[in-house]
């Protein structure tokens, strides 16, 4: 059965959709076999693959609320060695639609578990908030979540909010769910900010955060609107190294044997 991890930070502009699709892009060119599923109605992670979010007609939404067969709306890109769930702006009605609908916080863990043995990893970018998608795709996370951070102050205070939601699910709907690694983002080695961020991190969330960090990158930020994951716009860049060190990193810890000559 494959892992399967949430990436999630109610804060926006954290770099949750960034780091999905690289640590994802990068874990395929490692030799696994990588589901993206795009839990955001806003669909970035789907444009930022190339594919047009208002041309698409099945998807996250059509899966999640019952219309399509999740292997129906799976799209391989064998280049950038990724398979995605895409989503579209019909995703926003969703959450509504689904009130109605049995087991709705669970939906999604449902469907992932219909697919674990397809895939090594199963990547699911959140949308920012912590509403019914997040929570669906907090609940689906079976090997836990992944926390972006990005190295500001005003991240920090966000992270309360996120540690008291994942208590309460906890609690009440998944004891299971863990923090599986917090990823200091947007990282800026000349400021002291950065380093007093990445302290604070540390010392809240301990050993749960990971040893690679993300350097603030402009090919990273321009990726996107190239419709390619940094592993192929710009593979020399300081943030393709970046990721690629993330991808080397979890599947380490995960005991995942790979050879870091494979690309």
């Amino acid at each position: 059965m494959g892992k399967v991890y949430t990436v999630v930070n109610q804060k926006g502009g954290v770099g949750k959709t960034t780091t999905s699709i690289n640590l994802g892009a990068y874990l395929g060119q490692f030799g696994q076999k990588v589901l993206l599923i795009d839990l955001d109605p806003q669909a970035n992670a789907t444009s930022c693959l190339g594919i047009d979010r208002h041309q698409v007609e099945n998807g996250t939404y059509e899966v999640l609320i019952g219309a399509k067969n999740a292997v129906e709306c799976l799209l391989h890109n064998a280049r950038f060695k990724i398979s995605l769930m895409p989503s579209s702006p019909n995703l926003s009605g969703a959450e509504i639609e689904m009130i109605e609908l049995s087991d709705r916080e669970k939906r999604l863990k449902t469907i992932v578990q219909s697919l674990t043995n397809r895939y090594d990893y199963i990547l699911i970018d959140c949308p920012p908030s912590l509403g019914l998608l997040t929570l669906n795709g907090m609940i689906a996370a079976q090997d836990g979540v992944i926390i972006p951070v990005q190295c500001e102050y005003l991240a920090l205070e966000g992270l309360g909010q996120l540690t008291q939601t994942l208590s309460r699910i906890r609690h009440g709907l998944f004891p299971e769910l863990s923090i599986r690694g917090v990823l200091l983002t947007m990282f800026d080695g000349r400021t002291n900010l950065s380093a007093d961020v990445m302290s604070e991190v540390q010392k809240f969330f301990e050993d749960k955060v990971f040893s690679t960090f993300i350097p603030r990158s402009i090919r990273l930020a321009e990726a996107p609107s190239f419709g390619m994951p940094i592993s192929v716009y710009a593979p020399d860049s300081s943030g393709a190294r970046a990721y690629r060190s993330l991808a080397m990193e979890l599947m380490t810890t995960d005991g995942v044997k790979f050879d870091p000559g494979q690309e």
